[in-house]
């Protein structure tokens, strides 16, 4: 559910080169290099394309992969999810549900209460700190 109408020349000038890259082209930041994977703050974890609420910092663990890591999101209709055929991984792409940008990819070896963990990009994200 795509709520914003940006054309691709808009989200360039809008982001930086690794925002684009990340956010509108689906790449992935090298682990342990972006700016949250090692970060302790609270707040609210933010689309960086768009400003909705993805994550609560409540939620956010050490998974010692490199990237920030989450058990679940904000709320369910904050984030979409797709197949990511991209490699030969079966792997659970993670969108922003009001602007479709790229975050990361779920897996289901996280901790409880969800055994999930939302392996997310620093690069798509902006921490309103509390």
């Amino acid at each position: 559910m795509n709520n914003i109408d940006k054309t691709e020349e808009e989200w360039r000038e809008e982001l930086t080169p690794e925002q684009y890259e990340v956010c509108r082209k689906c790449g992935t930041e090298p682990a342990f290099t972006g700016e949250y994977w090692d970060c302790h703050d609270y707040g609210v974890y933010r689309c960086i394309c768009c400003g909705a609420p993805l994550f609560d910092s409540e939620t956010k663990y050490e998974s010692g992969t490199g990237w920030p890591s989450f058990w679940q999101p904000i709320s369910e209709d904050a984030v979409e999810y797709r197949e990511d055929d991209q490699t030969d991984m079966e792997r659970i792409e993670v969108c922003c549900a009001a602007c479709d940008a790229h975050l990361g990819h779920v897996f289901e070896d996280g901790p409880e209460p969800t055994g999930l963990r939302f392996c997310i990009n620093s690069a798509s994200l902006a921490l309103d700190r509390k």
